[in-house]
């Protein structure tokens, strides 16, 4: 399918198959089907513009040294939320951009790397325009949603570009959409279609269609230890002990808040069943993963020879495939 692109005033939004649906006008859960006609459509791209006025003058650049990224000001204390892979370390001088190309300094606070959540502080004094929080364990399979971002970094005389698409998989610890994302939209805004944040850009993923956010519920339940600095979460955690039953021949790593099967031996029980490299761990036994402490909780009460059941994330796919559990080694 070809997706057709309208240019507005400052934003680009992608229409005719990634368009959103509004609310039901009675605050019910959100429908998720397109425009049927074009006075449908006109009116979608009107809610759109309602929205973006609302919530473009809180979408930041982020520039700490070399690097750069997104973020959004949630509080009007000035309090920002980005990745954490773009907050880096607490403590460093960050430089926040507004869409007006006005520049105000800023401090980088705590982290989970675990989950890829960041916080940064603006250290100027002033009254900043700020988004509201949504609530991300609301959200349903094929919910329309929108982006915000600077890709490719922040552009002189260019606003954050809008990308409209629907949540793919809600999950606790990670949410998928379609939302085309680049190198420079990390940290930027997710948002639902009543203009509220719904998670923080994390991930770009293998294809356009494949792109992680961390869920907005994580940074209100971490909220005061992301604000004193506290950083914690490992990249990579240690493997099972060697009497534990295990996923046989699979090697994950852990990037921006995904499990990764980044190798599979040959000839291997998870070979068999189908894994493949690159795929994405989603699930396990049903249960949502993002760490490999997650996958060992969930081991821990099997035994050796049972068959597991793997959700995993291939490109557009979701499959799910039976891998038999073997004795960990060392």
């Amino acid at each position: 399918m070809v997706t057709r692109r309208w240019f507005l005033p400052g934003i680009m939004m992608l229409t005719l198959g990634l368009l959103p649906s509004l609310h039901a006008a009675d605050g019910s859960k959100p429908l998720t089907k397109g425009p049927a006609n074009v006075a449908e459509l006109r009116v979608m791209q009107k809610r759109v513009q309602e929205l973006v006025k609302k919530v473009m003058p809180c979408t930041v650049g982020v520039q700490i040294g070399g690097s750069a990224g997104s973020g959004v000001i949630v509080s009007e204390d000035g309090y920002v939320l980005t990745a954490g892979h773009v907050s880096g370390k607490p403590g460093q001088d960050a430089t926040l951009i507004l869409p007006d190309g006005r520049r105000i300094k800023g401090k980088t606070l705590g982290a989970n790397s675990g989950i890829d959540s960041g916080m940064i502080k603006i250290t100027e004094e002033g009254k900043w325009p700020f988004v509201e929080l949504g609530d991300s364990s609301k959200l349903e399979k094929g919910q329309w949603c929108f982006s915000l971002g600077h890709p490719g970094g922040y552009r002189n005389g260019r606003s954050p570009v809008l990308r409209v698409g629907r949540v793919l998989n809600p999950a606790d610890t990670f949410i998928q959409t379609d939302c085309t994302l680049v190198g420079g939209d990390s940290g930027g805004p997710l948002f639902d279609f009543d203009g509220r944040l719904i998670g923080i850009h994390s991930r770009i993923g293998l294809s356009i269609a494949f792109n992680i956010h961390v869920p907005v519920d994580t940074y209100r339940h971490t909220w005061e230890r992301l604000a004193k600095g506290e950083t914690w979460g490992s990249m990579l955690t240690g493997a099972p002990a060697k009497s534990e039953p295990s996923i046989d021949g699979v090697e994950f790593r852990f990037l921006m808040g995904v499990l990764v099967i980044n190798e599979i031996k040959t000839g291997s029980f998870a070979e068999k069943a189908g894994l493949k490299a690159r795929d994405h761990l989603s699930k396990l036994e049903g249960q949502a993963v993002s760490t490999l402490d997650d996958v060992k909780k969930i081991l821990q009460k099997k035994k050796v020879g049972d068959e597991v059941t793997v959700e995993v994330q291939r490109g557009e796919q979701t499959l799910t495939l039976k891998v038999q559990l073997s004795k960990a080694k060392t």
